[in-house]
């Protein structure tokens, strides 16, 4: 081996490794010729503000909080630029109903953070909670828990052994619609309350095998406890065309689908709305066992959130189906999946392979080749974007990236807040420590960024890597050349540039790190073939400038 073959692996190595200790947060990678162009919504749980970034990090716009004001989960940008957020206060002591995911506050506010309205459900009987549903009719669907005492669990059918914690909260939804700057009404509801099933006690309402009872939930299912957020609702999504909603229960490891067709007091019931149904639930999906049918190999969910419709693009293959983060499918790692129920519009009703509603198994799933860097027991998020990308977030690592239809991370960014601070460059994050309920990316047609000002403004991060962007976009254009051979791709402990015929000098050679951080570069002046030993490199991608950045070629290291 030759000094300059043994310098060069040094220099790759001593750079790759100072690299990557120096990016742990903001923007740590991004393909700009595959990335989908837009501006992302972030909302940082234990902190105040809700920011909205380009695809290099930089912040574009800022709604601020008060400082004793905390996320409720996320927020939704509106076609006028406004934004419509979830919010708690910070101090959570001695509050009559409190648990993870507990907001309390829905507001609209305008693009310079004006408010707009205010709407506020959080006494000793009711909560909100989790995730809210913006409607094309300007109201908004809210998740809220209602408080029952022992007494009334117990009379209604509950285990008492179920309700050792003095009280339970089974969720409900309410449709309200807003009115001047605080005034509102609740113009629909639905209560979980009223679409119970119980075989503990023949003595008390709602007696029956759950099995016999597909559209009512196990009030004594095994799986939850004594747990007072019982169902726990976590997301929320509505569908115009079939005027229907999706929930996720994931203490049940199910999603439901609900019929908002009903007027309120046919949604207490089971009869009404176009499936005749009432509010029983229209679909579930994800564990059968809940209601007493199929074996373990049929739970397909595990405490999973964010479900929802896709609806970015008719054109995609995946419009229509939902997409959801999987949290705990195994201790290990997260997924994301993808399912089409059978729905027959005909019957106005979604097919069932007996007891259990089809699909049988995903449409599409995704699991991280490198497992562990997915995987987030609660929160996060799934996108799919208009280009066929997928954005995902997982949540407890507050981290979030974008992959496209072959599963090539083109986009990376870590959440750079640190248990409510901001966090500087090079600072080591915890799990847990930038917990990010969902990300979500807006296209740059987006209506409502029409007039506004989306200059970047610095960045959250303390200490930022400014020019990291604009090398990594201009890395991101790769090209090829019929006169230069890069080979063998993926690389062993050696690789070759090979000019052919003789057509174009090998003048330089540059070597960057996949989040473009520049680790050699070298003169030459020769033709033929140049060895280049890779063998102290760790396995990864890298990107090779040939001649002055004429030529890009990426490189995978696999030892």
């Amino acid at each position: 081996m030759s000094k300059n073959i043994i310098f060069i692996a040094f220099i790759c190595l001593s750079y790759s490794i100072s690299f990557s200790q120096k990016h742990t947060i903001g923007l740590i990678n991004i393909d700009n010729s595959k990335t989908f162009k837009g501006y992302n919504l972030i909302y940082p749980l234990d902190q105040s503000n809700l920011y909205l970034l380009d695809n290099c990090g930089r912040i574009v716009h800022t709604w601020p909080e008060a400082s004793g004001s905390r996320p409720g989960t996320y927020a939704y940008l509106q076609a006028d630029g406004s934004v419509i957020t979830t919010k708690r206060s910070a101090i959570t002591a001695g509050n009559p109903i409190f648990s993870g995911g507990a907001g309390g506050t829905v507001e609209k506010r305008a693009w310079d953070n004006t408010l707009l309205w205010t709407f506020t459900l959080n006494d000793s009987f009711s909560r909100l909670h989790h995730d809210i549903e913006p409607l094309p009719n300007g109201n908004i669907l809210m998740i809220s828990w209602e408080k029952k005492t022992a007494a009334q669990a117990i009379a209604y059918g509950r285990n008492p052994a179920f309700v050792a914690n003095g009280e339970i909260w089974p969720d409900k939804i309410i449709e309200v619609k807003p009115n001047g700057t605080n005034g509102s009404s609740i113009v629909w509801e639905w209560h979980l309350w009223d679409h119970l099933i119980q075989n503990f006690d023949s003595t008390k309402p709602h007696y029956g095998k759950p099995a016999n009872f597909l559209g009512k939930v196990d009030f004594n299912y095994g799986g939850v406890g004594s747990a007072k957020n019982w169902a726990f609702l976590n997301a929320i999504s509505y569908n115009k065309e079939l005027d229907q909603i999706v929930v996720s229960a994931p203490s049940m490891n199910e999603i439901w689908i609900i019929d908002h067709s009903t007027t309120t007091a046919e949604a207490a019931t089971s009869t009404g709305g176009k499936s005749k149904q009432g509010g029983d639930l229209i679909f579930r999906w994800g564990n059968p066992a809940v209601y007493g049918s199929g074996t373990v190999a049929n739970q397909k969910l595990a405490f999973q959130h964010d479900i929802h419709w896709i609806t970015e693009n008719s054109a995609d293959t995946n419009y229509g189906k939902l997409a959801v983060f999987n949290n705990r499918i195994n201790a290990k790692y997260s997924t994301v999946n993808f399912l089409k129920p059978v729905f027959d519009k005909t019957t106005w009703s979604y097919q069932k392979n007996g007891n259990i509603f089809l699909p049988s198994n995903y449409d599409w799933s995704y699991k991280r080749p490198d497992s562990s860097a997915m995987n987030s027991q609660i929160i996060s998020s799934v996108q799919r974007l208009p280009n066929g990308n997928t954005l995902i977030c997982s949540g407890q690592q507050g981290y979030t990236f974008e992959i496209t239809p072959s599963n090539e991370i083109v986009w990376e960014y870590v959440t750079p807040v640190k248990s409510g601070a901001v966090a500087s460059q090079g600072d080591s994050i915890k799990l847990g420590e930038n917990n990010t309920f969902r990300v979500k990316r807006y296209g740059l047609d987006f209506v409502g960024f029409i007039g506004k000002n989306l200059s970047p403004k610095g960045f959250i991060e303390l200490k930022p890597d400014t020019s990291f962007c604009q090398i990594s976009a201009s890395i991101g254009k790769i090209t090829q050349s019929k006169s230069i051979k890069l080979y063998p791709n993926p690389a062993n402990n050696t690789f070759n540039i090979e000019i052919v015929n003789n057509e174009v000098p090998l003048s330089n050679l540059a070597i960057y790190s996949i989040t473009g951080k520049l680790i050699f570069k070298g003169t030459y002046a020769n033709q033929g073939k140049t060895e280049i030993d890779l063998s102290n490199i760790p396995s990864g991608f890298y990107f090779v400038s040939i001649n002055n950045h004429s030529i890009y070629q990426k490189l995978e290291i696999k030892h």
